[in-house]
C-alpha cells in the first residue's frame, strides 16, 4: 500500500538536552489507524511535531505525501500549502489552537488564510460544525467552552480543510467519560471515511478504539515495538518494560502474587470472594 508517512533513522534533540528520539524508523500506509504508545517523556509529542513539520530532525528523514519534509520544502508554494491542508495536528492542549473571538471564526481561520472563497469557507464551516454537532457553539467565545467542547472546536478547525492525515496528541486527556466516548466515535467515523489516523497516547484503554496497529516508544526514546494492537496490548512484559503498566503485589492468606494494572485506567481490587 502507498506510504503516506515515512520515518527513517529519525534522531532529534532539543537544544542543550539529551536526544528526545533515537533512530526511529517506520512507515504508515494511507488509511491506516495507528497508535503511538509510550510513557510520559518518551518522545510521542516530539515525534508528532516532527511529522507535522513544526520541528526538523538532526539526523534521519521524515517523508510525508511522498516528499521529504524540510524547512525549504515547506516554503515551496507547490508543496507547503498542500501539506498544511492535508496533514493536521490536534494538540493535547486545545487552547493552543483556539485564538479567535468566536468558534465560527476559529474554524474559518485556516481556509481564509489559504485564500478560499468566502462562500466556500462558509459552506465548509457549516458542514464541519454539523458533523461534530457543535452548531450551537458557533457564536460562543472559545474561552467559555468546556474541555470537551474545546477539543471538538480544535478538531473542527482541522477538519474544515479536509485533511487526509490527522495526528492526535493525547486526544482523550482531560475529558470526562461522555466527552471521551463522543470523541472516539468521531474518530471512528473519520476512519470509515478513509482518513489516516496517528494517535499518541499512554491510555491503553483507548487504543482498541483508535488503532489497529501500535508503535511503542521506550523511556529512552527508541521505537521498541511495532505490531497489531491486540498483540501489543497483551504483551505485559513489554508494557511493564516501557512503564505503561505497573505490577501490584497482592496477598491472599499465605500466597503472594503480582499482576499488572494499567497506569491510566481505574481498576477494581479483588473482593474477598475472589
Amino acid at each position: 500500500m502507498e506510504a503516506i508517512l515515512e520515518v527513517d533513522g529519525l534522531t532529534f534533540a532539543y537544544p542543550g538536552r539529551e536526544e528526545g528520539l533515537k533512530g526511529v524508523s517506520f512507515r504508515i500506509a494511507r488509511g491506516e489507524r495507528v497508535a503511538l504508545l509510550g510513557a510520559n517523556g518518551s518522545g510521542k509529542s516530539t515525534l508528532l511535531y516532527l511529522l507535522d513539520g513544526l520541528y526538523f530532525s538532526s539526523a534521519g528523514e521524515v517523508r510525508a505525501l511522498g516528499e521529504t519534509l524540510t524547512e525549504s520544502r515547506l516554503e515551496d508554494p507547490a508543496f507547503g500549502p498542500r501539506f498544511r491542508r492535508e496533514v493536521g495536528l490536534l494538540f493535547q492542549n486545545s487552547e493552543a489552537q483556539l485564538f479567535c473571538p468566536t468558534v465560527e471564526e476559529d474554524v474559518a481561520f485556516g481556509p481564509l488564510q489559504a485564500g478560499w472563497p468566502q462562500e466556500e469557507v462558509a459552506r465548509r464551516v457549516k458542514e464541519v460544525l454539523a458533523l461534530l454537532e457543535i452548531e450551537a457553539l458557533q457564536k460562543r467565545p472559545p474561552g467559555t467552552l468546556s474541555a470537551g467542547e474545546k477539543k471538538k472546536v480544535a478538531l473542527a478547525s482541522l477538519l474544515v480543510l479536509s485533511p487526509s492525515v490527522l495526528l492526535l496528541d493525547e486526544p482523550t486527556t482531560g475529558l470526562d467519560p461522555r466527552s471521551q466516548s463522543t470523541l472516539l466515535e468521531i474518530l471512528d467515523a473519520l476512519r470509515a471515511r478513509g482518513m489516516t489516523l496517528l494517535t499518541a497516547t499512554h491510555d491503553l484503554a483507548a487504543v482498541p478504539h483508535v488503532a489497529d496497529r501500535v508503535l511503542v516508544l521506550s523511556p529512552d526514546h527508541r521505537l521498541v515495538a511495532d505490531g497489531p494492537a491486540e498483540k501489543i496490548l497483551t504483551d505485559t512484559a513489554l508494557l511493564e518494560e516501557v512503564n505503561l503498566v505497573h505490577a501490584h503485589t497482592h496477598r491472599h492468606g499465605s500466597v503472594v502474587h503480582r499482576h499488572p494494572h494499567l497506569h491510566t485506567v481505574l481498576h477494581h481490587h479483588h473482593s474477598e470472594g475472589e
